[in-house]
């Protein structure tokens, strides 16, 4: 099992109780990959959500004319792959590990029993996850918008 105090650290988790922190820790599974692995690869199915422990990952997609173009590089603490517990979907990008990485993987089947057992928990998480998208989608229109401007 997973500890508590090490899923504190995690961005989408550091607002939890401890009491919501040990249930997630009962139910995330521990993942080891290692530098040039993938984790996934397009329109592979989604599988939870997954959380960088320690490592680095390469969220990539490939481009029509075949090229590989990196989308964004991950850090410890970050998080990835949530749109899977609110849709079924197929991943559109690919996870390649950049170093050897750990992660946490909290499953959809795992996501979905605890929002029958445990809805506010559920419900914080939900929350945290919006307020991140939310964070991103602002960051990523500024930017946009700043290279529209210096155009």
């Amino acid at each position: 099992m997973v500890k508590p105090e090490v899923l504190k650290k995690q961005i989408l988790l550091e607002d939890l109780n401890n009491e919501g922190l040990k249930k997630i820790a009962g139910i995330v599974k521990k993942m080891s990959l290692k530098k040039g692995e993938y984790l996934f690869k397009e329109k592979d199915d989604t599988r939870g959500i997954y959380l960088l422990h320690t490592g680095k990952v390469e969220i990539t997609r490939v481009t029509p004319d075949g090229w590989r173009q990196t989308l964004v590089v991950l850090t410890p603490g970050h998080f990835f792959g949530e749109l899977s517990i609110f849709e079924n979907r197929q991943h559109v990008a690919s996870a390649i590990v950049a170093e050897d990485t750990e992660l946490f993987l909290l499953s959809k089947s795992e996501f979905e029993k605890l929002t029958q057992e445990d809805l506010q928990l559920a419900f914080n998480i939900i929350k945290k996850i919006a307020l991140v998208m939310s964070k991103n989608l602002r960051r990523m229109t500024d930017k946009f918008l700043s290279a529209l401007i210096s155009y």
